[in-house]
Formats: structure tokens, C-alpha cells, sequence
């Protein structure tokens, strides 16, 4: 008997039918791309940036009429890394699509191109640069820039956590880039991040160079009107039962939280036998394990947060939303020290993305983190 498809994916690719909702901004960042322009996208981590932009690349207005790439930066902490994974991204997307474009980048690619190496079997070469290679990464980043700007089809890159570009130790980096990217005629740009408030700082504020340089989309929580009768849609087409108001509780639970409802219900889907009801109890157990299997990371992170931004921290996963945190009641209620002390914290808390403002209302950013604070001080939130 063939295995059914778990239809709450977590990781990878995401076919249409298991894609949920996004119409508007699949329709936002068509347009904008194939209009010529370059877009901002901003959401909380794991909220869809990549499966959108994925799912987008896709699309028959995209595919085939376009070369596709993606990097995530997350990890990365200098240009020479940036350079490093845009080259590597950019040569093994284009080797199995074309191979002349694929030649031509070696030979635009001079101040690396005799790291490439070369496979015996296929007949090709291979990218087995290391990151040493890149000896001077700004002369490197303007050879791949030139090599975009020559490319056969227009080009769509997609950098994930572009904000981390403002911690890297070299000066003027994004004076640099805006440069390289304000001379592309072939290329256009997606800029996804979730650190909010860096985002809007690069983007919008008049003093840094990235200044309205791009349209801005904001991805917020699908709709409950339409991500409940979704779950609930595929575990009938699944022959399960579910009931749409324990759905609308796991909603509720993670704000919309897109990853982490996706990831209750594929444990929940994978614990439901066909022709068998989800219960509640298969629910709890399925949110019970994730924080469970997040315990050792959540306590790690705690041990390097200082006291004062830790006590901050419980307050604001305390409350769920915290409103006028530095006001003597919020500071009273929750034992804090001061509104000075509170302000400082705050602004540590954001630069290490553990927080999130939006609206004047502050919530802790991984919403499981949140749930695991709660329980681990007997705050316990439940469904």
C-alpha cells in the first residue's frame, strides 16, 4: 500500500496543493519583479519568506523566463561570506540549466577562476572553492555582478536575512552593495528579512543608502478564515477527522504562527490513523514534543542572556503582548528594576532578534520559545 503524503509540510519544497493561501503576496511579488523592480520582504522568522519566494519562482511567469537564485545569509559574518555563497549559489544553479552560462562564469569570475576544479566523469567543472579562495571579496562580488549583468535571461536573486549585512565588520557595505545593484540593467532583487526593526532601518531611513531602493511587503499571519478549513480540508481528503475549533485553538495558541502550526499538525497528521479523529489529546501531545525536543537549545539560549534582559524577557512572554513596558505599572507588576534598565534591555533583546515591537506591542519572537518560558515558570499557556 502506498504511503500518503504527510500534507503539512515543514521543510523543503512546497507543491501548490500543499501551498496555503499567500494570493496576494505571490501576486505582490510577481509583479514587482517582472516590472523590473526590487522587493523588501519582512516577517518573523519561519513565517513563509521562503517558501513564498519558492513557491513564486514557480510560477509560469517566472520559470523559464528568468534564471532563479536564493541564498539565505543568516550565518554569515563578512562580505567574503556573502561572496562566497552568492558565487557558489549562482554556478551550481546554472551548470544542469546551461552550460555555456556556466562557462562564462569561470571566465568572468578571473580573481577565482583558477580554484575551479573539474570532474573526470561528467566532463564539467566543478565548484570546490574554499573560503580562503576569495582573497579580496569586493573584486570578486563586482566580477559576479558583472556576470549577472551579461547573462543570457534576466536574473531574480533572493537574499535571506539580508539584515545581517549590518553586523559585518567591514565599512561601508551597504554603500557597496547598493552600488554594485543600482548598476544592474539584467538583474532584480529580493531582500527578505525578520529582524523588523534592522529592515526598516536599512530601508527606510534617509541616511543609510538602501533608502527607498525597493518596493516593501510585509508578511503577516495567513488569515484563521482561511488556514483552519485548510488543515481541516486535508485531513478529510485524507480520510481523518478533525474538528475546526481544536484547529482555531493551535492558531490562537502561535498567533498565525505559520511554521509552528504547520509543524503541529504534521506530528498530529503522522499520530492519526486513517479513518480515525484528531483529538485534542493528539494535539497537546504533538505540542508537548516540540517543546520538548527544543528543551536543551531554549535553555542554552537562556544561559547567555543577562539577568536584567532575562527578567524582561519572562515579563514579556509573561504577558503574550506587552504594552508600555517601561511604565511603573508594567515594571511594578513584574518586579523589575527601573525604566532606565528596561529601555537598555529592550534595545539588547532586539539586536538579538529574542523580541519583536510591532505597534508598540512587544512579543517574544519564537512563539514556542514563549510557550517554553511560560512552562518552565509555571505560566503554562494551553489549549
Amino acid at each position: 500500500m502506498a504511503m500518503k503524503t504527510n500534507p503539512f509540510i515543514v521543510t523543503g519544497k512546497i507543491t501548490p496543493e500543499y501551498f496555503c493561501d499567500r494570493v496576494a503576496e505571490s501576486a505582490r511579488l510577481i509583479k514587482s519583479i517582472t516590472n523590473g523592480n526590487n522587493l523588501v520582504i519582512i516577517s518573523p522568522r519561519r513565517m513563509g519568506k521562503t517558501g513564498l519566494i519558492q513557491f513564486c519562482y514557480d510560477k509560469p511567469e517566472i520559470r523559464g523566463a528568468y534564471y532563479t537564485f536564493f541564498i539565505d545569509i543568516l550565518h554569515t559574518s563578512s562580505l567574503r561570506e556573502l561572496s562566497y555563497l552568492l558565487g557558489k549559489e549562482i554556478y551550481e544553479t546554472l551548470l544542469p540549466r546551461s552550460r555555456k552560462m556556466a562557462r562564462l562564469f569561470i571566465q568572468t569570475l578571473k580573481s577565482i577562476s583558477g580554484k575551479f576544479g573539474f570532474d573526470p566523469v561528467s566532463n564539467l567543472p566543478t565548484f570546490n572553492l574554499e573560503l580562503g579562495d576569495i582573497e579580496r571579496p569586493e573584486y570578486t562580488l563586482d566580477e559576479i555582478f558583472q556576470y549577472l549583468s551579461h547573462a543570457d535571461k534576466r536574473c531574480i536573486v533572493a537574499i535571506d536575512e539580508f539584515q545581517q549585512i549590518a553586523k559585518y565588520p567591514e565599512k561601508n557595505i551597504e554603500a557597496l552593495l547598493r552600488a554594485y545593484i543600482q548598476k544592474q540593467e539584467n538583474s532584480n532583487f529580493i531582500f527578505a528579512g525578520s529582524e523588523r526593526h534592522m529592515m526598516q532601518e536599512i530601508f527606510s531611513s534617509a541616511a543609510r543608502p538602501f533608502y527607498h531602493s525597493a518596493d516593501m511587503l510585509e508578511l503577516k499571519a495567513i488569515p484563521p478564515e482561511i488556514y483552519i478549513p485548510f488543515i481541516v480540508s486535508h485531513f478529510q481528503k485524507c480520510q481523518r477527522g478533525i474538528d475546526a475549533e481544536n484547529v482555531e485553538k493551535v492558531y490562537n495558541l502561535f498567533k498565525g504562527h505559520t511554521y509552528y502550526i504547520q509543524k503541529t499538525f504534521n506530528e498530529a497528521f503522522a499520530d492519526t490513523s486513517e479513518g480515525t479523529e484528531c483529538t485534542i489529546g493528539t494535539i497537546r501531545g504533538a505540542i508537548d514534543e516540540m517543546i520538548a525536543s527544543n528543551d536543551t537549545i531554549f535553555r542554552e539560549i537562556l544561559s547567555n542572556i543577562p539577568e536584567k534582559q532575562k527578567t524582561l524577557l519572562y515579563a514579556i512572554a509573561k504577558d503574550g503582548e506587552a504594552e508600555r513596558i517601561t511604565s511603573s505599572e508594567f515594571i511594578k507588576r513584574h518586579s523589575l528594576t527601573s525604566a532606565s534598565s528596561v529601555q537598555s534591555a529592550t534595545k539588547k533583546l532586539l539586536e538579538k532578534d529574542l523580541i519583536t515591537e510591532d505597534n508598540k506591542f512587544f512579543s517574544v519572537t519564537d512563539k514556542l520559545f514563549a510557550m517554553w518560558i511560560n512552562r518552565i515558570y509555571g505560566n503554562s499557556s494551553t489549549i
